[in-house]
Formats: C-alpha cells, sequence, structure tokens
C-alpha cells in the first residue's frame, strides 16, 4: 500500500518522472531482504537494450534533415499536389507532417519541423494565425503513429513485442488518421472560407518537382522498405536515415556544414537524455509491481466491472486519454504497459493491437493543456497563447478520438499487414 501512495504522491505533485518511478521502488527495496545491488543491475539492464539504440538515431535523423533543407523539399512537393483546393497549405501542412513523420518518430519534432516554415507561410497566405498553429499541431501527432515512432519502441522492449511488426501496424492506422485530419482541415478551411492563394494543378510542374526533390523524397522509402523488406532491423535503419540525411544534406544539397550537424546532435542529445534514465528506473519500477501483485489486482478490480474486451478497452482508452493529458508520452508508455499489459493479455487482446491504441491515445495527450507538447511547439513557432491555439485544436481532437474509435472497433485495421507476413 506505502508502495502505491508513494508513487501517486509523486505522480501528482510533479516531481520528475525517473524519480516517480524510482521512490517507490527504492522503498519497497529497503524494506526487503533483496540485496541493495539489485538496483543498479535493474538501472544498467533498463538501458542494455539494444532497441533502445533507435530513438536517438531517429530523432538525430530527423533534426539532420530539417537543417538540411530536406523539409522544405517534401513541402515543396505536397504543395504542388494539393492545387486549388480549399485550405490548400493547411492539407500541405497535414500531407508533409505524414511523410516528415516517417523519418523523425517524434511528435514535437514534426512539428518543429514542418510548422517552422508552414505555419508563417500560411498566415503569409491569409489563414488565421490560430487555425495554422492548430493545423501545425494535429497534423504533428502523426509523428509517433506512422513508423518510425519512438513510444513503439519503448512500448516493444517492455512488452516484448516486435517492433517491427509495430511499425507495419501502425502504417494503416497512420494513413487514416492523416486521412481524418486532412478531411477536418478543408471541412473546417471550406466552412470559413480559407483557400490561400490558389494555383491549379500542373503535372510538369509536380513531376519537375518531384524531380528536384527525388533525394529527398527517397528518404522513408529508404529506411522503411529496409525494415519491411528484411534488409536491416529498426536499429540499423536507423542508423542508415542517419547517414542517408548527412550524406543528401553535405554531398548532394552541399546546404549543411559543421554548425547544422552540431546543432543536430545537440538536439537529439536533448530529447534523448532523460530517456535513458527514465528507462533505467522503469525496468526497476516493473519488478516491484510484479513483487506486489499490482498488475494482477488492478486486472481483477476492472475484470469486476466487466469482461468483455471492447467494453475493457474503451474503459482503458477513456483514462489513458485523462492521464494523457498530465503526463508526457514516453511516460506514459513506460508507467502503464507493465501495469495494462496482463489485464490485456488475459481478455485475449493482441498486443500489438494494443499498442497501437496506447500511442492514439497519447496523440491526443499531445494536444490537450497543461501538457500538450506540440501546442507549446506551435506556440513559440506562431507566438500565440497557449489558450489561443486550444480552442483551435478540438475538431482536431474530435477527429483523433473518432479514428481511435474505429481502431478499436475494427482491430483488423491494425493487424491486416502484420497478418500478411
Amino acid at each position: 500500500m506505502t508502495f502505491v501512495l508513494l508513487f501517486l504522491a509523486c505522480l501528482f505533485i510533479g516531481v520528475p518522472v525517473f524519480v516517480t518511478l524510482g521512490v517507490p521502488s527504492l522503498y519497497e527495496l529497503l524494506a526487503s531482504p533483496i540485496p541493495l545491488a539489485s538496483l543498479a543491475h535493474s538501472l544498467f539492464d533498463g538501458v542494455d537494450n539494444f532497441p533502445l539504440l533507435a530513438i536517438p538515431n531517429f530523432v538525430l535523423a530527423g533534426a539532420v534533415m530539417a537543417r538540411a533543407g530536406i523539409t522544405r523539399d517534401i513541402i515543396e512537393v505536397m504543395r504542388s499536389i494539393v492545387g486549388e483546393a480549399y485550405g490548400g497549405l493547411a492539407i500541405v501542412t497535414i500531407l508533409s507532417c505524414m511523410f516528415f513523420a516517417a523519418i523523425s518518430g517524434s511528435g514535437p519534432g514534426t512539428v518543429a519541423a514542418i510548422g517552422t516554415l508552414l505555419i508563417p507561410a500560411m498566415k503569409e497566405d491569409g489563414y488565421p494565425k490560430d487555425f495554422a498553429a492548430a493545423v501545425a499541431s494535429s497534423g504533428g501527432t502523426l509523428g509517433i503513429l506512422l513508423p518510425p515512432s519512438n513510444p513503439m519502441i519503448v512500448y516493444g522492449v517492455l512488452a516484448s513485442v516486435s517492433i517491427g511488426d509495430l511499425f507495419l501496424a501502425g502504417l494503416l492506422p497512420g494513413l487514416l488518421m492523416g486521412a481524418l485530419l486532412v478531411g477536418t482541415t478543408y471541412l473546417l478551411s471550406r466552412r470559413n472560407g480559407y483557400k490561400g492563394k490558389a494555383h491549379r494543378f500542373e503535372m510538369e510542374v509536380f513531376l519537375r518537382t518531384v524531380y528536384r526533390s527525388k533525394f529527398s523524397l527517397a528518404t522513408p522509402f529508404i529506411v522503411l522498405g529496409g525494415i519491411y523488406g528484411g534488409i536491416f532491423t529498426p536499429v540499423e535503419a536507423s542508423i542508415v536515415a542517419v547517414v542517408y540525411a548527412l550524406f543528401v544534406g553535405a554531398v548532394i544539397k552541399r546546404n549543411i556544414g559543421f554548425s547544422g550537424i552540431w546543432g543536430a546532435l545537440s538536439e537529439a542529445s536533448t530529447v534523448c537524455g532523460g530517456l535513458v534514465v527514465i528507462m533505467g528506473t522503469a525496468i526497476f519500477f516493473g519488478e516491484f509491481l510484479a513483487l506486489n501483485m499490482i498488475p494482477q489486482r488492478i486486472a481483477a478490480s476492472l475484470l469486476s466491472i466487466t469482461d468483455n474486451a471492447t467494453l475493457m478497452l474503451l474503459m482503458i482508452c477513456a483514462i489513458l486519454i485523462v492521464l494523457g493529458t498530465f503526463m508526457e508520452t514516453l511516460s506514459t508508455v513506460i508507467i502503464l504497459t507493465p501495469i495494462l499489459l496482463p489485464l490485456v493479455k488475459q481478455l485475449g487482446i493482441d498486443p500489438i493491437h494494443f499498442g497501437i491504441l496506447l500511442v492514439v491515445t497519447s496523440e491526443i495527450g499531445f494536444l490537450t493543456p497543461p501538457l500538450g507538447v506540440n501546442l507549446f511547439v506551435a506556440c513559440g513557432i506562431s507566438g500565440l497563447t497557449i489558450e489561443e491555439v486550444s480552442r483551435r485544436v478540438i475538431p482536431f481532437i474530435a477527429t483523433i478520438i473518432a479514428g481511435l474509435l474505429i481502431l478499436l472497433f475494427f482491430p483488423q485495421i491494425s493487424l491486416f499487414l502484420v497478418s500478411l507476413k
């Protein structure tokens, strides 16, 4: 009981995640006959995990690509496709986020890379600044659903699930969610008359833009094609992404130098440094959860309400959406996976399908104050307050929830490509 109270106290007073996980576990360790040296072993085992190497590499690849002009190439191609549709540049933002998501694996990173260029461009084209920031924030959520995805890598490690299968399972849900966000953007733009500077789609312009950007556009196909084709593992793919990004930036485009590479390394270090400490304490925390049989107790409590798998998933998703409002995405995945996974398996729910639902609920957390990271990134770019942007993202949050329900009731969408292996 003390273990749970300490955990909840740390969680609600807002102490760092590694402390939230470590303090109750350390208390249990000191009160038990288990040697104190087991703490060091758990901390080491938590980070001594080969698949985790993919996260800093994918983040670094995204940072290099943003500085090498690859992001700008992607945007130009998407802009040539949309033509004179209502909300053309806003739709370009969503499509560019989808494409960049297949490189970076990060939600905030996607908002930063795409929003830095397109929020000012939308404002210049006559779109309200708050709408532009809301679109970029919402499109950035695709950064963790479309593969490669950093939360999927962490979930795969904790749940002992194939990361390649998780990436494959995220592809169709990512495309579905992207299509829903594009539809929402179009409807909102049409209702409000947002059209920007219209231009017709011209095949010649499109083909010329694609040819000019061919090396940039090849990036996700090389990375994901290599993974799905069995050429290399997700970790090897992340290294290929970094090397290819450096090659395009330094050799092909020749617009990234030492300062750009140093900036990308600094950004990746800042983003990923805390993960090392958190993963170590997470393994330690999971061991004491099992020791205290907390997952089994939570499972018994929830099963006393219902043993219907669909109703249970609805309850879990509702809880995850609420928690995601107050907790950072990787923290949510790290803390809740060892608690909820035994229950999910007991009900016969596929762990891969559950992993996709966990990621989608985390998408919503990116857009909800007080911890909506994507909102803060977009506010920093646009110069608006969190309140101004929050009102504009409500339709997009409703869209993501609708997509979540579709995926929940039709697990085949997540599992179809995996079943073809």
